[in-house]
């Protein structure tokens, strides 16, 4: 009995373990990257990316976290809604909605830093474009500097990794 009990732990164990390198290792197939979390494959730390574009939600500048049971996939990644309407939104348009640089830190792409990877708790809208951030830092460096030259470099960045594909 405690042996069945030790290998059937161990087993759980090994299958976790699997999972998670299998999650790590597992290629993505979309032409994009987008910033999911490192374990999953959920965008934008599961906030519902249509809310942001929402009057008060901008003028709050809150996030609103989106739900399991919303959910949409593009890009390879799953994309969590807070209702259905949002979710259809989404649905019907994404490009509109997607966050600039798939949700990937807008600064550390202008930094020359590469893909960081964002939450969604932290971001902005310059111009008519939603941006994340990794930091507040970061967000700050944006609002108090020349963000066109700054969005400049990161769609230059942006661009060349998307080419490597």
């Amino acid at each position: 009995m405690l042996f069945q009990k030790s290998v059937s732990r161990f087993a759980l164990a090994l299958t976790l373990a699997l999972t998670l390198v299998l999650a790590f290792i597992t290629p993505t197939f979309a032409a994009e990257p987008v910033s999911t979390g490192w374990v999953g494959n959920t965008a934008i730390g599961g906030k519902d990316t249509v809310s942001y574009f929402d009057a008060k939600v901008r003028e709050s500048h809150q996030v609103v976290e989106g739900v399991e049971r919303f959910e949409v996939q593009h890009l390879g990644a799953t994309w969590r809604f807070a209702s259905q309407a949002s979710a259809e939104k989404f649905a019907a348009n994404p490009e509109a909605y997607v966050p600039e640089y798939n949700g990937f830190c807008s600064n550390a792409l202008a930094l020359g830093e590469g893909l960081i990877r964002t939450d969604g708790s932290v971001w902005e809208f310059f111009g008519d474009k939603l941006h994340l951030f990794y930091a507040e830092r970061g967000r700050q460096r944006w609002l108090d500097g020349d963000w066109k030259a700054y969005n400049r470099e990161a769609a230059k960045a942006w661009a060349a990794i998307v080419k490597k594909g």
